[in-house]
């Protein structure tokens, strides 16, 4: 019943991808297979994903740039209420791509969600009042080993939307690193 569409190579960065699943849809409402190991298999995108998370925030809130150091992480995201602004931005040292990002406004009204693999530093900002957004990992948290890139790095430069309000970051994120001096994975 699922069948998803893909895009492969975002914004020409090898291995990030949006995935679309089928919304069939009436005057009730509608249903959608979130996730289907064997579709995203025949898309040649076969990840064991061992874990789910889900948080919740409201406008103005922004996360990230977040990342594992010894434990990468492959993450399968979307939103279930709300809008964001999602980000990935490719860590990977060697990578023909390192230091470029993408974004993606993800929606409860668009069913989009990105696929981020392992290498890539993760964040969002809350665009609409309330958002509640859910991941997917292909490996556990460990709390010892989180790594990050600072928001508003001046060599990712970030396009982040207007949402006419200040911005709410957590002290921990404010005082992140730079890419330039960041412990990568």
């Amino acid at each position: 019943m699922g069948k998803i569409k893909v895009t492969k190579n975002c914004n020409g960065i090898e291995g990030l991808c949006v995935i679309e699943p089928t919304v069939h849809g009436d005057k009730r409402g509608y249903f959608s297979e979130t996730y289907n190991r064997r579709d995203m298999a025949e898309a040649g995108l076969d990840y064991e994903f061992v874990q789910d998370n889900q948080s919740s925030s409201v406008k103005g809130v922004l996360r990230g740039l977040h990342f594992q150091i010894r434990y990468p992480q492959t993450k399968l995201v979307r939103v279930i209420r709300g809008a964001v602004y999602d980000v990935a931005a490719d860590i990977r040292r060697g990578s023909s791509t390192f230091g470029k990002y993408y974004g993606a406004i993800l929606t409860e009204e668009n069913h989009k969600q990105l696929l981020i693999p392992k290498g890539f530093a993760h964040g969002f900002l809350v665009l609409s009042d309330f958002a509640e957004f859910c991941y997917k990992c292909d490996d556990y948290w460990h709390p010892n080993d989180e790594g990050g890139i600072i928001w508003n790095d001046p060599d990712i430069h970030i396009a982040w939307p207007e949402v006419n309000m200040p911005l709410n970051i957590i002290e921990r994120d404010k005082n992140l690193s730079t890419l330039k001096e960041a412990v990568l994975p």
